[in-house]
């Protein structure tokens, strides 16, 4: 189920777009635009939350693009994700503010799906949260955000909370400073063997309390090496296999 992520994706080379907009209507609202000027007019007409475009284009640029976009308020605090050639990845690009993420060009379909899912689930992360109760409590299910989505944006957003999951009559307390994972207790449980636990869960609920903190730590590595050791434990059959690579898609424009 797509989030309430609004995406606008921006090239000139029509089946990059295609293949782009296929792979990530399941994840947002995705609109397009084939070059820079039309893409600047949609966003001020309809700001997206995030703006995903080709750094080198005929016409205005991705750059170009961006600076006309942060000089209006509506449009300047929209997120953006440019795809580069590495010759323009080391200059920097000299955004400011920087871009949440540089792909550089040409790269797998499946790969830079992944990188920008991750920025969308902090992007709806954010966007929940502001529409929470005045407590401060953020609530939801498991299906609109699994618990390696939750863990990868309350990392990238750098958030202290304590985040509740719970699944049929299970409950598994996990208490996050600055994006890092230093408490957690599923019953007897506690530390990284309680994270492993919980991140077999694909169904069940959450509750994000933004007020929440750790009296002790228990965890002994950071959110992404719990990450990718629970994901190891949960099932190594899921990892990108010979198969799956042959049916990966290389995209250059």
């Amino acid at each position: 189920m797509p989030s309430n992520v609004k995406v606008l994706l921006v090239d000139d080379n029509p089946m990059v777009l295609g293949m782009l907009q296929q792979s990530l209507s399941p994840l947002a609202s995705v609109s397009t635009a084939a070059d820079g000027a039309d893409a600047l007019l949609k966003a001020v007409d309809d700001p997206p939350d995030l703006l995903i475009s080709d750094y080198r284009m005929p016409g205005m640029d991705g750059r170009q693009l961006v600076e006309k976009l942060r000089t209006r308020a509506s449009t300047a605090g929209i997120a953006v994700i440019l795809f580069a050639a590495k010759a323009d990845i080391a200059e920097r690009l000299h955004m400011q503010p920087p871009a949440e993420d540089l792909l550089e060009k040409p790269f797998f379909l499946r790969d830079a799906t992944q990188r920008i899912k991750r920025i969308i689930d902090k992007i709806a992360l954010e966007k929940m949260a502001k529409s929470a109760p005045a407590e401060g409590v953020l609530r939801g299910t498991l299906a609109q955000m699994n618990v390696i989505d939750l863990l990868q944006s309350l990392e990238m957003g750098r958030k202290s909370c304590q985040l509740a999951l719970t699944h049929d009559r299970d409950r598994c307390d996990l208490f996050i400073t600055d994006g890092q994972i230093t408490h957690a207790a599923y019953g007897k449980l506690q530390g990284d063997e309680a994270v492993y636990k919980a991140m077999a869960w694909s169904k069940g609920s959450f509750e994000i309390n933004f007020e929440g903190r750790a009296t002790q730590q228990t965890t002994t590595h950071s959110t992404q090496s719990l990450m990718m050791e629970g994901l190891r434990l949960l099932d190594e059959s899921r990892r990108d296999d010979a198969e799956g690579a042959e049916d990966d898609v290389l995209l250059d424009s």
